[in-house]
Parts: C-alpha cells; structure tokens; sequence
C-alpha cells in the first residue's frame, strides 16, 4: 500500500500518536447520533472553527442533524445512510472509501460505538490517524452505583469532546463561547406564534424515559400560573404521535399556549427555539438544542443527574433543578434515565411546581 500524504507530522501509530498542528487540515468528526448528544457538540464546533478559521470539518451524523450546524463555517455534513448504502459491514466499508476520497487528514470519533469503530480500523488501514472519545465509563459507573456511590462532578460532554480535538492537535477554550443570532421566523412559524410583547417560554415535558418526565398534572399546574398571569407566550415541544395528542390536550384550556409539535420542519422550530426568552425542559434534547443559542435553560432531573456530564451547555448549575436527593440517596440510578428502583417511580414530584414557576419568573 503506497503511503497517504498527510497534513501531519509523521506518526509511528496513526490512532494514538499525537499529530503535528496544521490549521489548514481536514478533520472528519464522528457523532452520528443521539439528537442530544449531536446538539452538545454545536458549541464544540463553533469555537474550534472560530479557533482555527483555516480548518475544514467534515460530520459525518444524519442527515435529520445538519441544520444544527448550518451557520458554522468550514463545517459541512456528510450523511450517514446507516439504514441504506452504508449499512453492515459492506456498508461501512463503502462509507470509509468515500470518506478517504474527501481527503480527509485525520478522524475525531466522539461516538466510540461498534459503527465508529469499525470506521476507526479502516482508517487505520488508510494510515490516517484517530483520536476516540473518553466516554468515561468507569467513572459513571461508579457515579451510578448503588452501593459505595462516588456521587462527584464528571467531564462534561462538551469537555469530552474537546479533549479529542486537544489530542489531534487543536485545543479550545469552552470558556469563551459564541452564540448565533436569533434565527428569522418562517410565515408558517409566525402563524403560529403572532407577532406580540410577551415573553416567549417553550416547554419541552417529554423525555426518552418516563424517569425523567415531570408528571403533566404537575406541568399543567406550573403552565396555569404562568397563563393566569398573562406575560407570556408558551410554546409546546415534542414528538410523535403519542406526544403530539398530548401536547394538543395540554394547551386546550390555556390563552397563551400553543402545542407546536408537527407542525414545524426542525430547522423551522430550532429557529423559534432562537427566539425563545427560556426553554423549560427535562433531561434531554431540547435543552441541547437551546443552549446552542444561549438561551437560558432550566432542565429538571428525575433518576439521572447533572453530575453524569449532561448539563446544558454553559447555563448555571443553580438552573438544574433537582428531586429530593435526601430522600432518594440512589439517584442518579444511571446514566440515561433506563434504570429506576423499586420506590423510585415518582421522584420529580419532590421537585415542585411553585419552584419551577419561581425560577421560570427569575430568568
């Protein structure tokens, strides 16, 4: 096999030698899903390319992700057809061959699952270097724990994914972020919406486990004070058919509330998300997706726990609002919400209503 060219210095092992920095490469980035964790790496991107104007990013996620990205310079995405031409093993074969032929220098692979390790051993083949995400198992392992809990602050996401891009020779400062505009609203957005003074709230109640969904009686509660008063505009998120019905039978009997799921196309609400004052949200991806645009978030938690990494990004801890830690010493009892005890099935209801409204008023 003749020797591939790089950008980088010379490496004796292209997947842990550290490469030479060169601001003019290519970097392929790997992340192709959940729509959570794509999210969190939109702040990432935006300070590396600010960083390192010269550099080029190729994503490779779902198609469904890129209009997250779509304002970042130097960063296109490449579809993933995971389910078509890129499936199985022959599938991702043909994905790296195609990936080789953008010329890419060197792979950040920030999902470390089977699908991207597969990649990582093919590029290996190609002699170009990899770097691979810490996911930091052993630490969330012990964080989650039910006995001998090591209850600590991990690495964030965010910080994760950064790290990966240290070790390829790029390091950023997720201090420092930049956020973009507010996005412009679509005539079929506005139809919804109005053109009015008040303060715009979305609410985002659903989450992938019932374990970190606020009980909708308890929501409703916190959505009729908010109403009664008559100072903002409350705008439904969510998904599918089951939470579609939901979210319409939510806002029935309040003035200022519209459900806006399946309505929109996602690049239509992550552009109302641009316009929101607060997003109120569970412990997923909504939260993600309006911290991409320094919205203030309040994220409220059942078994997981802001300790895992997962906080929005750069929002404050104090906006996290927890259960009764006292009372359920177990949580966090995993990671993502999948595991809940017996007795456990209903610890947000110690998160109560007055003190969401309470912070929803501060912010």
């Amino acid at each position: 096999m003749a020797r591939r060219t790089s950008k980088f210095e010379d490496f004796s092992h292209p997947l842990y030698d550290k490469p030479k920095l060169e601001e003019a490469a290519h970097i392929l980035v790997i992340r192709l899903s959940a729509m959570g964790d794509v999210a969190m790496l939109v702040p990432v991107l935006r300070i590396l390319t600010a960083t390192y104007p010269n550099l080029k990013i190729t994503l490779l996620t779902r198609r469904f992700f890129a209009p997250m990205f779509k304002d970042i310079s130097n960063v296109d995405v490449y579809e993933a057809d995971l389910s078509g031409i890129h499936h199985g093993f022959v599938g991702l074969c043909r994905l790296a061959k195609e990936l080789k032929e953008l010329e890419i220098d060197a792979v950040a692979d920030l999902h470390d699952v089977l699908r991207s390790n597969v990649l990582r051993y093919i590029f290996y083949l190609y002699r170009i270097p990899v770097k691979q995400i810490d996911k930091g198992r052993e630490e969330k392992k012990a964080l989650t724990a039910e006995n001998d809990k090591v209850l600590k602050q991990l690495k964030s996401t965010h910080q994760r994914y950064a790290d990966v891009l240290s070790e390829l020779g790029y390091p950023v400062n997720l201090k420092k972020p930049s956020f973009p505009s507010k996005q412009k609203l679509s005539p079929k957005t506005l139809d919804i919406t109005g053109i009015n003074v008040l303060k715009w709230i979305g609410i985002a109640p659903f989450a992938q486990h019932d374990s970190k969904v606020y009980p909708l009686d308890l929501m409703e509660r916190v959505i009729r004070e908010i109403d009664r008063e008559g100072k903002a505009e409350i705008f439904l998120f969510g998904g599918g058919k089951s939470e579609t019905e939901k979210l319409e039978e939510l806002a029935k009997p309040f003035k200022n509330v519209v459900s806006i799921a399946g309505k929109l196309s996602f690049e239509e609400e992550l552009a109302l998300i641009s316009n929101l004052d607060v997003m109120l949200s569970m412990d997923s991806g909504n939260a993600h997706l309006a911290a991409i645009y320094g919205i203030p978030v309040i994220t409220l938690w059942g078994v997981t726990h802001p300790y895992a990494g997962f906080s929005a990004f750069n929002q404050p801890p104090e906006n996290n609002l927890l259960p009764d830690l006292n009372k359920y010493s177990k949580i966090p009892t995993s990671v993502y919400g999948n595991k809940v005890p017996e007795g456990y099935e209903d610890v947000m209801r110690t998160i109560s209503p007055q003190k969401v409204i309470d912070k929803l008023k501060a912010l």
